[in-house]
């Protein structure tokens, strides 16, 4: 892996109970780190669903924006999701998290009918349209089954989520660990990692097989 890749990464906030999921992203940055790759952070601009007090587990009464927290973990080097240009990358990546599910679309709120932000949408549409590997970790692959359709993903082995996942009109793999399943068609690559019970090895090793994954589909 000598040919320097460039990665584009969509934060949905910070944070695993109103963003995206803190160490999932880091993960995944230090896998295509790891490649001899590079990334660029990417956010769409608008407000979270709601706040979440990660201490207490309970809603807090304030608005947050997901690009402004988003930037929290990218250290400020990130840019407007409007900026997106899939010419200038060689594959796209979801890390979970549940704004990815609240702020990036609607299935947290509305399961198999959920609807998706129109930033967000048009960055998975054009990112297919131009043949660039979608990556979808943890409950983000939801996400791209609303946008895409029909293909072959996997979030685990949560049955609840995998019904919708089929009521979308793709089809679940149930898997273990760090795992991945390659849609190879679609050049769609997923992994469950803090949707099943993963200790953070394994949701490295996941973001780290999610990468190469990609790699090859280059």
């Amino acid at each position: 892996m000598n040919k320097k890749k460039r990665f584009a990464v969509v934060l949905a906030g910070c944070g695993v109970y109103d963003g995206a999921e803190i160490q999932e992203t880091v993960l995944t940055l230090l896998a295509i780190d790891k490649t001899g790759s590079t990334y660029q952070c990417f956010s769409p601009n608008i407000n979270q669903y709601h706040v979440i007090n990660h201490f207490t587990g309970e809603e807090m009464n304030e608005k947050r924006n997901v690009l402004v927290e988003s930037a929290r973990i990218a250290r400020g080097n990130i840019k407007k999701l409007t900026d997106f240009n899939p010419d200038e990358f060689d594959a796209i990546v979801f890390p979970g998290g549940f704004g990815a599910a609240k702020n990036l679309c609607t299935f947290a709120i509305d399961g198999a009918d959920c609807l998706v932000n129109p930033v967000v949408e048009e960055a998975v549409l054009k990112s297919n349209k131009a043949g660039l590997p979608i990556g979808a970790l943890c409950i983000s692959p939801v996400l791209i089954v609303c946008v895409l359709g029909k293909m072959q993903v996997t979030i685990g082995v949560d049955k609840s989520t995998a019904e919708a996942i089929e009521n979308m009109g793709a089809t679940h793999k149930n898997t273990d660990g760090s795992d991945i399943v390659i849609d190879e068609e679609n050049k769609i690559v997923t992994s469950p990692c803090y949707m099943n019970d993963a200790s953070i090895g394994i949701v490295a090793q996941g973001a780290e097989n999610v990468i190469k994954a990609l790699y090859g589909l280059m």
